[in-house]
């Protein structure tokens, strides 16, 4: 594509996505994820280890992308309930996501923070940078769906994605793709993580050209 940016694939983290069969949309059953694709986020500023682990795990269903977060959290706490609000200013996780292997200008914002609010937006990033982006918040993707789950360790989120919602056409087999959590210990730092860590410090998760790759078994019926 001319003029299209291209970064560094060989340096960007790379997941195949594990195809569940017969399933058309939402949510399988817990032994399904047994056969998930998993990533590890890292401190998004430097790619090391989190205070506090999360551990992502994706499933194509043809029809939807569905991912689940497992975070460690000895507090959990949010206070947004309304869809759009500001999720990122307290706890939450978040998924970008754009059609194709290029560098993306244009992308989709998923967040659902412990209360089962979300936030989704379509992002125009013509320069891949945050000065000259803008942020659509009135996009809203029909059959977006988040279940939240308190779990021993923390909380969990549940998340089913139409494919058809962020392109026209087929999906195709290759998407950019970045997932992130913000933990905020109240009385403490926040912790920014992320799939492919932005080494932006301050933390700032709009860096396209570090998005990561998803590649999906476009064969299978």
């Amino acid at each position: 594509m001319p003029g299209a940016r291209r970064s560094h694939p060989d340096a960007l983290p790379t997941a195949r996505l594990a195809r569940l069969r017969g399933a058309l949309g939402g949510f399988p059953r817990d032994d399904a994820w047994s056969e998930a694709t998993a990533l590890t986020l890292r401190r998004a500023q430097d790619g090391r280890d989190p205070e506090y682990p999360t551990a992502v795990q994706l499933l194509d269903t043809g029809t939807h992308l569905l991912v689940r977060f497992d975070c460690d959290d000895a507090d959990v706490w949010a206070t947004h309930t309304r869809r759009d609000a500001p999720l990122w200013e307290e706890e939450v996780v978040e998924i970008f996501l754009a059609a194709g292997e290029e560098d993306p200008r244009t992308y989709f914002e998923i967040q659902v923070n412990p209360l089962g609010a979300i936030f989704d937006a379509r992002v125009a990033n013509p320069d891949g940078v945050r000065a000259t982006m803008t942020v659509d918040a009135g996009w809203d993707a029909a059959g977006l769906d988040a279940r939240i789950h308190p779990t021993s360790r923390g909380w969990r989120a549940d998340i089913a994605i139409p494919w058809a919602q962020m392109t026209e056409g087929e999906p195709p087999e290759v998407w950019r793709a970045n997932f992130y959590r913000i933990e905020r210990p109240r009385g403490r730092t926040a912790e920014f993580t992320g799939w492919s860590p932005t080494l932006a410090d301050p933390p700032d998760f709009h860096r396209p050209s570090l998005f990561g790759m998803l590649l999906r078994d476009v064969r299978r019926s």
